[in-house]
């Protein structure tokens, strides 16, 4: 990609091809080139096909024709959406020694110099900001002590998204991949990862829905147009490649106008011609010639994503009274869970935000509040309880597209099912695929889907923004701000929350 750096190409995709399965093309001749020490944006819809680029870049897929072609000397590596299940399992240390070896337990330690790892992860630790490390520091072995023992899952959503930076960071790569790194940090997350990038001396590649986190750092632009299975590429950040984007859309707009009024001519010319007969239909056959070549020059006017529909989530009208009381609460401090008293009371159409920072315990209580174990709350009798869980787990990813949407609906009437997942760019094709094959961001609208047909009386939603095209957020955020139950946010994007009805704030960092 042509930018302001002038280092040598590193990466480079030639006519690059590749389907998904039977019928279910990605990429189709993809060219583009990255050069070394760029800050390259890999943008698209939800299901594009962005991670795949990535996993066509790591080696994780082949490309069907064309090659992918990395400069010999530089290493890869990702930073993934999400930590797999696999590995929730493993201590930090563990998960940082199957970052640089592919391996766990003495097979790693065997092939990895222990007493090297202690300083790395104090330095990728420091790196990510990682809560905790501050305590102890100085001395690698020191600052990690605390951290490295520790089981990953045992970690907060913003804690994860730090541990997978710090995990890719730790193998010095040439070339870094960040798939949505922003996902689940907060504010002084988001602030240290864009320091970190602005100063960071190698090549970078990101996938980001946050227009304003990518224009912090961004050089270039690779847009994977969904429609034609190309790779755009653009100089500048979001918002130039916006004004290239419609700047152009017009110019092909304006071309195509002239050219279809050429061609409405030369088929009436030809048409009159014809009808005179004798030598004038060879003339009228030109004619037709001529209209057809113009029709050739016709370019394909880029087509924008898609938007999902304007959408409202049904509440249970028959509850009016109180639907949730929460007299007391958990927060996380210095690793231990401590107690502290509140007075809520959420009935319909009362909307409550809890904030707090990374590791203070949101999600810990999202999910005692949703499944109505934690002590001191309380839940309604008949309340329907609709959860958004930020790792999307209250999903069954064995389970088809449509299964999920049957088990979550309150009537399972196929029609309104099939009218609902339309809405929310859930194609027919799409039914019959398993969740756990779908991209994080396609996920996110299945589960937002289960949402409008589960009707809940009480919606609990923990970081509804995560992996969703930004072109989606306003949509989803009036359905918030309408929506006529009781309702529970965790949410760390203020331009999100700002759009939404908020009536009372709980803060958990006080």
């Amino acid at each position: 990609m042509a930018n302001g750096k002038q280092g040598d190409v590193v990466l480079r995709f030639d006519e690059v091809s590749f389907n998904f399965g039977h019928n279910h093309p990605i990429l189709t001749e993809a060219d583009f080139s990255v050069r070394r020490g760029s800050k390259v944006t890999l943008m698209g819809q939800n299901g594009a096909g962005k991670s795949t680029i990535f996993k066509l870049i790591t080696g994780e897929h082949k490309a069907e024709a064309g090659s992918v072609i990395v400069t010999p000397g530089n290493s890869i590596a990702i930073s993934r959406q999400v930590i797999p299940r696999s590995e929730m399992e493993l201590t930090v240390r563990d998960f940082f020694l199957k970052a640089l070896t592919g391996k766990t337990g003495q097979d790693a330690i065997d092939e990895f110099k222990i007493y090297d790892i202690d300083p790395r992860m104090d330095r990728v630790l420091d790196a990510v900001d990682f809560p905790g490390r501050s305590q102890a520091q100085g001395t690698g072995k020191a600052q990690v002590a605390g951290i490295s023992e520790r089981i990953v899952k045992s970690f907060s959503g913003g804690q994860q998204a730090r541990l997978l930076l710090a995990s890719a960071l730790i193998q010095d790569p040439g070339i870094l991949l960040l798939d949505e790194p922003t996902n689940n940090l907060d504010h002084s997350g988001i602030d240290h990862l864009k320091t970190f990038l602005k100063a960071y001396p190698k090549t970078v590649l990101v996938i980001s829905h946050d227009a304003e986190f990518l224009n912090s750092f961004t050089d270039g632009v690779l847009y994977l147009d969904i429609h034609t299975k190309k790779v755009e590429q653009y100089m500048g950040d979001y918002y130039d490649v916006l004004k290239d984007i419609t700047a152009r859309v017009e110019r092909e707009n304006r071309a195509n106008a002239l050219l279809a009024k050429e061609i409405q001519a030369k088929k009436d010319q030809a048409n009159m011609f014809a009808n005179k007969g004798g030598q004038m239909r060879i003339v009228a056959k030109r004619m037709r010639e001529k209209a057809e070549a113009l029709e050739e020059e016709i370019v394909e006017v880029r087509q924008e994503d898609k938007t999902i529909r304007k959408f409202v989530i049904p509440s249970q009208p028959e509850f009016t009274g109180e639907i949730m009381n929460i007299s007391s609460y958990l927060v996380i401090k210095n690793h231990k869970p401590t107690r502290r008293t509140c007075s809520i009371v959420l009935k319909r159409k009362q909307h409550l935000l809890l904030k707090g920072p990374n590791g203070i315990g949101k999600s810990t209580l999202l999910e005692s509040l949703a499944r109505g174990t934690a002590e001191g709350a309380t839940i309604a009798d008949g309340v329907r309880v609709g959860y958004y869980r930020q790792d999307f787990s209250t999903l069954n990813f064995e389970h088809t597209v449509h299964d999920a949407l049957f088990a979550a609906s309150a009537t399972h009437i196929e029609q309104d099912i099939r009218s609902v997942a339309a809405g929310f760019l859930i194609r027919g094709d799409m039914m019959d695929t398993k969740v756990g094959a779908l991209s994080e961001g396609q996920k996110g609208l299945v589960a937002f889907a289960c949402l409008v047909l589960q009707k809940p009386g009480l919606l609990i939603l923990d970081e509804p923004t995560n992996h969703i095209n930004f072109r989606h957020i306003p949509v989803i955020a009036q359905a918030l701000h309408d929506y006529e139950g009781a309702m529970i946010l965790v949410s760390h994007v203020p331009e999100f929350v700002e759009k939404i009805r908020i009536d009372e704030t709980l803060d958990l960092g006080k």
